[in-house]
This record gives structure tokens, sequence and C-alpha cells, in this order.
């Protein structure tokens, strides 16, 4: 991770707090798969459980690697249908910190589950999962088990947003 996903410069969360976790999913094809996903240490065990309820009911996932597999390059990620979690980066729009940089952000089946910008849409091959009333296996929809145990745990789905769609993208918001 050093100097890939994660850097040493004072905005970046020191290695101490963040957690390696490895979590069972099943694959688009049915086949149980192990996945790893880098966290902020002090969410760890509520993401856990997250994954562990997925898990459960099953809910496909194509991917699940750290995101230093794609040299910490977001579009590569997506355009691989890897589910990812922290990543020192600033946010698409806006230039600030993404909560993936401080490991408070998980993105599910990216393409399954489209970056939605205006007529922009990301990863491009995520334009045939643009009908969301279409619900196809690894799609995040509400109601569903993925926003409920996400919800379970204080955290927000980017498929709520009013000004563009990030259907892939849960994290745990600001402290008011």
């Amino acid at each position: 991770m050093r100097g890939n996903s994660w850097r040493d410069e004072p905005r970046c969360p020191s290695l101490d707090a963040l957690a390696l976790i490895e979590v069972p999913h099943w694959g688009f094809d049915g086949r149980e798969l192990r996945g790893e996903l880098v966290v902020a240490r002090e969410v760890s065990g509520d993401l856990a459980a997250v994954f562990a309820t997925l898990y459960k009911e099953r809910f496909p996932i194509e991917r699940m690697e750290r995101i230093d597999r794609f040299d910490s390059d977001d579009d590569r990620s997506m355009a691989a249908n890897n589910s990812s979690g922290f990543c020192f980066r600033e946010i698409a729009i806006g230039g600030g910190l993404s909560r993936h940089a401080l490991g408070l952000a998980i993105d599910i089946n990216p393409v399954q589950n489209p970056y939605v910008v205006g007529d922009q849409v990301f990863p491009p091959a995520a334009r045939a999962f643009l009908d969301r009333s279409q619900v196809r296996p690894g799609m995040i929809v509400r109601p569903s088990v993925v926003v409920e145990a996400f919800s379970a745990i204080g955290w927000e789905w980017g498929g709520d947003w009013t000004t563009r769609s990030d259907y892939h993208h849960f994290y745990q918001p600001d402290p008011e």
C-alpha cells in the first residue's frame, strides 16, 4: 500500500488507523470467494458484520481486491467491477478528500451500480444498468438487504443523492 493507496502525508490516516478485513462473498457464478477490504480500524467490526449479512443473504459480489491491484486507479478498479474500500484520494467533484481516503467508504459492484453525473456514466460498461427498475443480480436498489445492512450501522448510500447518483457507494457521513 505504501506509495500506492497509502501515502506518507499529513492528511492520510496512519497505517495503524487502518485494518484489513477478509470476508467471504458469493461470486456471480454462485461460488464462494474470499475478498479483502482495507477500512478504518474503528469501523472494521461493523463492516465485517455488514458483509456477513450480505454473505448470509447470498448477495453476489464479482470481486473484492485492494485497489492497489489497480495501481490505486479508481477508473480501472470500477471497470474491473471491483468492490473496494480505502484509497487515499480526493473526490471526483470539488477536490476535497474522499471518504475512501479515510477508510470510511465502500464501493460495491460498480458495473451493476453506476456512478451517474448528468449523461456521464462510470464505468462505461455500467450504462447497461441505468434502468434501476430492471433489477438483476448484484444491483443495489432500495429496498434491499445491502442498503438495509449499511443503514443499520449508520452509513449512507450514494444512490440517494439528488444531484448525481453513485449507486455503488456507501459511506459513513461526516459527524455533524
